[in-house]
């Protein structure tokens, strides 16, 4: 799944790319409640917003630390956050945030923050054996720090 992605020096890209992490953190500190406001704010169409919110990140300042965010659809069923968990362990990456939205015709939103930096593996390994698990649905990468 890592090798979808590059890394490019943020000068030679159309100047809406870093108004939509703008867009983001304004959301994210809780300066704005709605996107329509973040976008206005920085200056962009709500279109271009939703297009980008979800392929664009930014590197992690802290030297050391990796994290990774995923957000998943999980069956609700017995077993199935746990084992979700289990596999997460045994690739040696640590849950640093569970959210889980409630059960709505048999599903459940989950977004989870993971430390990655002493992974046992690479985290494309991880991501595929997480979707292989039962249960676990339209799992994305949201963002890797």
């Amino acid at each position: 799944m890592l090798e979808n992605y590059l890394m490019i020096h943020k000068s030679i890209l159309p100047a809406y790319y870093e108004k939509v992490l703008q867009a983001r953190r304004l959301m994210e500190s809780g300066k704005v409640r709605e996107v329509s406001q973040a976008v206005r704010q920085v200056g962009i169409s709500r279109s271009t917003y939703y297009k980008y919110k979800d392929f664009i990140f930014e590197p992690a300042d802290v030297a050391g630390e990796r994290r990774a965010v995923l957000s998943m659809m999980l069956t609700h069923a017995p077993g199935v956050l746990s084992a979700l968990l289990a596999r997460i362990s045994q690739a040696e990456a640590s849950v640093l945030t569970i959210a889980q939205s409630p059960p709505v015709h048999g599903q459940a939103s989950v977004t989870l923050s993971l430390e990655i930096g002493a992974m046992n593996a690479p985290l494309a390994e991880l991501l595929e054996a997480l979707k292989k698990l039962p249960g676990v649905e339209n799992l994305r990468l949201l963002a890797v720090e």
